[in-house]
């Protein structure tokens, strides 16, 4: 049977396939629209835009996602053990101790944030405290540890830039037919049509990569976090509770544009769906644009591959 080890090995893969796409994409598309107009500025515009505004988001990415969700430093003293959760996995994975954020949430989840380890910080409701045992928040915060070591940030922060791109690119190219840009030398109008149809849809085949991308980190940072406490049943655990709570408690201050960074979805499991719901044509679609997995598959498979 296949380990952990053989889980996260894949999940790299596939998220490096991922990128891959994500490049061919652009390279695709700005070839195209460079062929089009026999001019590639306005494409080297547009990117050095969505780089810039994307950079800009991920060196101050850790201050702007506490704000947003009113997290707040965990006093040592009254938050002892959980410093000291966070300071042990901390120490197992190699890396500095995060900082340690308490949400005042009566909905159980956590988040990790920063440019990279030495700049990181983790969050916790006060209902994720309340719900689960030590060994269940240990799977949570290893979860978290593990997004950090991995620097999913940084590829995130990635598959947003080239989304960015994409998504820009696509606007300026229809916007320069709307003012005049149409080449009618170039190709005739099945190929006019071709481009636009790709301009159309580029920005939402990118939209789902980048979703792809951040549900396969998930999956990878389940099975980090199994193999850093050894001990998959305990994450496993710890996701049915927050699952089954969040889907009658979401979370109060929970916003889209943050949702993609907590362990779970923090307006409910039922907008990811379950394995049984995911068989209904509509269900399977709406899980391609959810930003977690289904919380049934990762269970599934935490205590499918044991830690060797």
């Amino acid at each position: 049977m296949a380990s952990l080890y053989t889980l996260a090995s894949r999940n790299v893969a596939k998220t490096w396939l991922l990128m891959a796409t994500f490049f061919l994409l652009i390279i695709a598309l700005g070839w195209s629209f460079s062929w089009y107009f026999g001019d590639v500025t306005i494409l080297w515009v547009a990117v050095a835009l969505a780089i810039a505004m994307n950079i800009a988001s991920y060196w101050y990415s850790d201050r702007i996602v506490l704000a947003m969700t009113g997290a707040r430093e965990a006093d040592p003293e009254r938050y002892r053990e959980l410093h000291r959760i966070v300071e042990n996995l901390a120490i197992t994975a190699g890396i500095p101790k995060p900082r340690v954020y308490i949400i005042e949430d009566p909905s159980p989840n956590a988040f990790a944030t920063g440019r990279d380890p030495k700049h990181a910080a983790v969050a916790f409701t006060t209902g994720i405290l309340q719900l689960l045992d030590r060994s269940e928040l240990e799977g949570v915060a290893a979860h978290e540890l593990s997004h950090i070591k991995n620097r999913d940030i940084l590829v995130a922060t990635v598959a947003v830039v080239l989304a960015g791109v994409i998504a820009i690119a696509a606007d300026f190219f229809l916007r320069s037919l709307a003012w005049g840009g149409n080449n009618r030398e170039r190709g005739g109008p099945l190929m006019l049509i071709a481009l636009i149809a790709g301009a159309i849809l580029a920005p939402l085949a990118a939209q789902l990569i980048h979703l792809a991308v951040s549900r396969q980190r998930e999956y990878l940072a389940d099975a980090s976090a199994a193999l850093l406490t050894r001990y998959p049943e305990g994450l496993a655990r710890a996701l049915r509770k927050i699952a089954d709570t969040t889907s009658v408690r979401p979370m109060q201050r929970a916003s889209h544009a943050t949702a993609h960074l907590f362990i779970a979805n923090p307006f409910g499991e039922d907008a990811g769906g379950s394995l049984q719901r995911r068989k209904r044509v509509g269900a399977w679609l709406a899980s391609l644009f959810s930003t977690h997995p289904p919380v049934e598959d990762r269970i599934a498979r935490l205590l499918a591959y044991r830690a060797q």
